[in-house]
C-alpha cells in the first residue's frame, strides 16, 4: 500500500522526487516542497516571469505561497509507514544524461524535448504525455548537448537540411541566407542518406566477410605450415643424425686404423728387439770365453781352443736395420683435415640451396588493391587527366641562368675528390640470387609517381607526374613543408621497404641525379644535408654526357662506362643493396651500394640543367 501511495504525484515533489517537505500548492494545483519551488523561482527573478515546472503555467507577479497544512499532515503519516526510497539504479551515473528538473541528486533522463530544450526523467516527463499543452512538443530519446540541435543564429530547432551547403538549418534559415538553396526536410534527407548508409554498410560487411575468409585461410595456412615445419624438422633431424653417425663411423675407422697400424709396427719392432737382445747375449758370452782364453798360461790349451773360439761370429737371420727417427702420422692428420674442409665447403654450398628453398616458402603475398568497379577506374583516370591538364595550362617558363646548385655540386665534387672512395663490400648472403637479365628485373617493377608537394618551384611536372623538367619560371605550387626550396629536386610519393623493387629512368640533355632517400632528408636551405647523395640519408648516381658518379654521405666514386640514356635501379631492401644499371640490349652494372636500410626509401631526382628532363618509364 505504501508503495502505491509513493507513486502518487501529490505526495512527492516533482522537483526533488522525494516526500514533500513543507508542502505548498501553486494556483495551477501542483504540489512542491517550499524550498524546491522557491529555488526554481529564485533562478528566474531577473526575468520577472515565474512558471510551474510541470505545466509551465506562468504567474505574474511572483505568487506568495503558504504551507499546505492538510497535505503536510498526510505526508507525516506516510513517513511513519517506513516507505522504501526509489531504486538506486534510476540515478544518473557517469555517461548518463541527467534530468534537468531534478534538484540535488539527479535521476537519469529517459527523454529529451527539442521544444523545451530539456531532458526529463520518468517522473518529470509525465506532463508531456498527460497535458494537452505538450502534445506538439518533439520528444526523442535522452541525449546530451541539446544546444547542438538548435540553430546558432536563430535558436530554433534544426529540422531542415540544405543540400547546397550540406548542413542542417532551421525554418527561419530557409527564409534568410538559404532562401534560394536546395533544401529538404531532415527526415527526407535522412531517408536518402540512410540508403547510402545501407550501401556502405553492405560494402563494409562484404569486406568483413572477405577479411574473415582471408583470416581463416591464413589460419589454415599457418597450421599447415606448422605441421609441415614440424615434419621437416623431425625428418631433417633424422637425416642429420644419420649423417653424424656416418661421420662418427669414419672417425672410429680412422682411429682404429691408426691404432692397428701402431700395434702391428710395435709388435714387429718388439720381435726384432728380442732377437737383437739374444744375439747381444750370445756375443757377450763368446767375448767372456775369449777373454778367459787370452788370460790362460797353458799354451797347449790356448792352441787347442783357439781354432773354435776365434771363428768369426755368424751374422744370424737378422738383416741390417735402418731406424726411422722421424716417425709421425702427420700425413693422416692432413688427409683428415682435407676431408673436413671438403665436407664444410660442400655443406656451405648445399646450405645456400637449402636456405633459398626455405626462404621461398611464404604463407601469403600482398598485392596492391585493384579498382573494384567502373567508378573507381574512372576516378583514377580523371585524377591523372586533371593533373596533366593543370600542367599544360601553366605558362611557358622562361630561361634562367645556371642554378646555384651546379656551383654547389662542383664545389662538393672538389672536396669529395680528396676523400677515399667507398669500397664495395661483398657480403655472404643466403638470399635468392639477383636477376640476371632485364626480363627477370622487370618481374620486380613498381609504379612510381612524382610528388608535387616536394618539387622545387622551378621544376615542371607532366605526363601524369611521371616527367620532370627544370624551367626558368616559378610554377604555381602551394606552400608545403616538404618542398625543396633551394635544390631543384623532387621525390616520389611511394615509400619502398621490405621487398625487392625495380624501376627505370630515362634522362637526356646535360645530366641528372637519380637516387633514393629517407623521408627525413632536409628540405630547406642550400646545405649538403638537402642534396641527394651528400648526406647519410640518401644514395645517388650522377649521370652526365661522359661520366657517372655514385655518391653517399659526401663520398663520391667515379665510374667509367658508356653513356646510357636509360638507367635501371634495383633495390633489395632486406639484403641492403641498391644497384644502378645501364639498360640497353644487356644490363650493365654501373654501381652497387651495400648497407643496411632501416627506413622506407623514396626515389628522387635532381636536375641541374635546363631542358634536361627525367622520365619515370
Amino acid at each position: 500500500m505504501a508503495s502505491n501511495l509513493w507513486s502518487e504525484d501529490q505526495f512527492s515533489c516533482p522537483v526533488c522526487l522525494e516526500l514533500l517537505k513543507d508542502p505548498v500548492t501553486t494556483a495551477c494545483g501542483h504540489n512542491y516542497c517550499m524550498g524546491c519551488i522557491k529555488n526554481c523561482w529564485d533562478q528566474t527573478d531577473h526575468t520577472g516571469v515565474y512558471s510551474c515546472p510541470q505545466c509551465r503555467k506562468i504567474f505574474t507577479p511572483r505568487p506568495v505561497l503558504g504551507r499546505n497544512t492538510v497535505l503536510a499532515e498526510v505526508v507525516e503519516k506516510l513517513k511513519k509507514t517506513g516507505l522504501n526510497p526509489p531504486p538506486a539504479q534510476s540515478y544518473a551515473g557517469p555517461g548518463d544524461v541527467s534530468c534537468d528538473v531534478c534538484t540535488g541528486r539527479k535521476f537519469k533522463a529517459v527523454k529529451s524535448c527539442l521544444t523545451c530544450q530539456a531532458s526529463y526523467c520518468e517522473t518529470h516527463i509525465k506532463p508531456h504525455y498527460e497535458r494537452a499543452a505538450f502534445k506538439r512538443h518533439k520528444l526523442i530519446n535522452a541525449i546530451g548537448d541539446l544546444e547542438q540541435k538548435l540553430c546558432a543564429e536563430h535558436q530554433k530547432v534544426l529540422e531542415v537540411f540544405c543540400r547546397t551547403d550540406q548542413t542542417c538549418i532551421c525554418l527561419l534559415c530557409t527564409q534568410d541566407e538559404h532562401k534560394s538553396h536546395d533544401t529538404v526536410s531532415a527526415e527526407k534527407e535522412r531517408t536518402g542518406k540512410q540508403k547510402q548508409l545501407g550501401e556502405t554498410q553492405t560494402e563494409i560487411q562484404q569486406r568483413i566477410q572477405e577479411r574473415l575468409k582471408d583470416v581463416e585461410e591464413l589460419k589454415q595456412a599457418v597450421e599447415s605450415l606448422k605441421r609441415s615445419a614440424y615434419i621437416e624438422i623431425k625428418e631433417s633431424e633424422k637425416i642429420f643424425t644419420e649423417l653424424i653417425r656416418s661421420i662418427e663411423k669414419i672417425h672410429t675407422e680412422v682411429i682404429e686404423l691408426i691404432g692397428a697400424n701402431e700395434k702391428a709396427a710395435v709388435n714387429q719392432a718388439e720381435g726384432c728387439m728380442k732377437k737383437l737382445e739374444q744375439e747381444i747375449a750370445e756375443l757377450r758370452r763368446r767375448n767372456a770365453e775369449l777373454k778367459q782364453l787370452s788370460e790362460t798360461e797353458d799354451h797347449i790349451h790356448f792352441l787347442q781352443s783357439f781354432q773354435s773360439l776365434c771363428a768369426p761370429p755368424e751374422a744370424g737371420d737378422l738383416p741390417s736395420i735402418t731406424v726411422n727417427t722421424d716417425i709421425s702420422f702427420g700425413a693422416v692428420r692432413k688427409a683428415v683435415s682435407e676431408l673436413k674442409d671438403h665436407i664444410e665447403d660442400f655443406c656451405k654450398g648445399e646450405l645456400v640451396k637449402i636456405t633459398t628453398t626455405v626462404n621461398e616458402v611464404a604463407v601469403y603475398s600482398l598485392q596492391a588493391p585493384q579498382p573494384r568497379n567502373r567508378a573507381e577506374f574512372l576516378k583514377s583516370k580523371e585524377k591523372c587527366e586533371e593533373e596533366e591538364e593543370e600542367m599544360k595550362n601553366q605558362p611557358e617558363p622562361r630561361r634562367r641562368n645556371m642554378s646555384g646548385c651546379e656551383a654547389s655540386a662542383e664545389e662538393n665534387k672538389g672536396e669529395t675528390e680528396k676523400q677515399e672512395p667507398v669500397n664495395e663490400v661483398a657480403v655472404y648472403s643466403l638470399q635468392a640470387p639477383e636477376p640476371r637479365n632485364r626480363a627477370e628485373f622487370l618481374k620486380y617493377s613498381c609504379q612510381l609517381t612524382l610528388d608535387p608537394n616536394t618539387a622545387y618551384r622551378e621544376l615542371c611536372l607532366s605526363e601524369g607526374n611521371r616527367k620532370v623538367t627544370l624551367r626558368g619560371e616559378t610554377q604555381r605550387y602551394r606552400h608545403h613543408p616538404e618542398r625543396f626550396d633551394r635544390y631543384p629536386q623532387v621525390l616520389c610519393k611511394e615509400g619502398l621497404s621490405g621487398t625487392r623493387c625495380y624501376w627505370e629512368i630515362e634522362w637526356s640533355g646535360g645530366g641528372a641525379v637519380i637516387g633514393v632517400t629517407y623521408k627525413g632528408i632536409s628540405r630547406k636551405g642550400g646545405s649538403r644535408s638537402c642534396a641527394l647523395g651528400f648526406n647519410d640519408k640518401s644514395w645517388s648516381l650522377f649521370c652526365s654526357g661522359s661520366s657517372y658518379f655514385a655518391s653517399h654521405n659526401n663520398n663520391e666514386t667515379a665510374i667509367t662506362a658508356p653513356r646510357s640514356p636509360r638507367i635501371g635501379v634495383y633495390l633489395d631492401f632486406n639484403a641492403g643493396t641498391l644497384s644502378f644499371y645501364g639498360v640497353s640490349d644487356t644490363m650493365t652494372l654501373l654501381h652497387r651500394f651495400q648497407t643496411t636500410f632501416n627506413e622506407p626509401l623514396y626515389p628522387g631526382f635532381r636536375l641541374d640543367y635546363h631542358d634536361s628532363p627525367v622520365t619515370i618509364c
